[in-house]
């Protein structure tokens, strides 16, 4: 079971169809998707082929968990976020795709704005990222196996689009919140080329892997199709394959719990068919790659 936590979801487009979905908003407006995101994310874990077309991942996926924690202007609290990931665990979620992020240079900004100085604004942003930090690692010890009691859940979270590379090349944002926190999968953005595969300037450094984030088409909220780009759509690619290696563990006599399905998402990275500037801090271990037939894969 999959847990979608963003700006919820339009259940009634047709790339969701034979799934059945189980609806929290955590935002107080409610468990439509009147923004797109969500819609879109979804789609790229476990949306089926329609128009002639295929954007899911997992399409074997039948039972999903979506949480709104994100508003309709794509907004939202760390509450939310909290409360997201603990209701999700409560509910047996094996994978969670979270993209969503704390913008600490964003924050900055904001204050700066607003009339604050540099140093206070940037102390108050390392306060409140260091509170946001604590949390999510709390939650991340809450979510893992136990023996004989639980599977845990695969946590897994945009690395963020705080960077810059081309205006500078040197202009590179570490993985953001909640990917930065220790127990979350945190996933960088690629492209293709003619060169091969490579990482998106906005993409934040240092994600443990990466994943296609440029171009992406998915569900449109309202119906049809629609392309984006960011971390936000590398994510959920990796959370659609960690859903495939859960499956692939139990075909094949795996220990089919939290453990196993990150162990395999990194130790199955390629790191062949990149353009020769890309580096271990931007693409992490590497590109995610999904079970081979014939061991489970849905």
């Amino acid at each position: 079971m999959v847990a979608i936590l963003d700006t919820g979801i339009d259940q009634a487009h047709p790339a969701f169809a034979g799934v059945t979905m189980q609806v929290q908003d955590f935002t107080g407006t409610s468990g439509e998707d009147l923004n797109g995101h969500g819609t879109h994310c979804a789609g790229i874990v476990f949306g089926r082929d329609f128009d002639g077309r295929r954007i899911g991942v997992a399409r074997g996926v039948d039972h999903a968990l979506i949480g709104k924690v994100l508003d309709d202007t794509g907004s939202g609290s760390s509450e939310a976020a909290f409360r997201g990931i603990k209701w999700a665990s409560d509910q047996g979620a094996h994978v969670v795709s979270m993209s969503l992020g704390f913008d600490f240079p964003g924050l900055v900004e904001d204050l700066v704005e607003s009339g604050w100085p540099v140093d206070l604004a940037t102390s108050k942003a390392l306060e409140s990222y260091g509170g946001n930090l604590r949390m999510f690692e709390t939650l991340m010890a809450l979510v893992r196996p136990v023996q004989g009691m639980s599977s845990g859940s695969v946590v897994i979270g945009a690395a963020g689009n705080e960077s810059r590379r081309d205006l500078d090349k040197a202009y590179e944002i570490a993985a953001s919140l909640p990917a930065a926190a220790e127990g979350v999968i945190s996933v960088g953005a690629l492209g293709s080329g003619p060169d091969g595969l490579y990482v998106g300037s906005f993409s934040n450094s240092l994600p443990l892997v990466a994943a296609p984030g440029v171009d992406i088409p998915s569900a449109r909220s309202g119906g049809g199709v629609s392309v984006l780009t960011g971390t936000s759509m590398a994510c959920p690619h990796v959370a659609g394959v960690a859903a495939m290696w859960w499956e692939a563990a139990r075909a094949m006599d795996l220990p089919p719990d939290a453990r196993t399905v990150a162990s395999r998402l990194i130790a199955t990275t390629r790191t062949d068919g990149f353009v020769s500037s890309v580096g271990a801090a931007d693409r992490g271990n590497g590109l995610v790659t999904a079970p081979w037939p014939g061991h489970g894969v849905p």
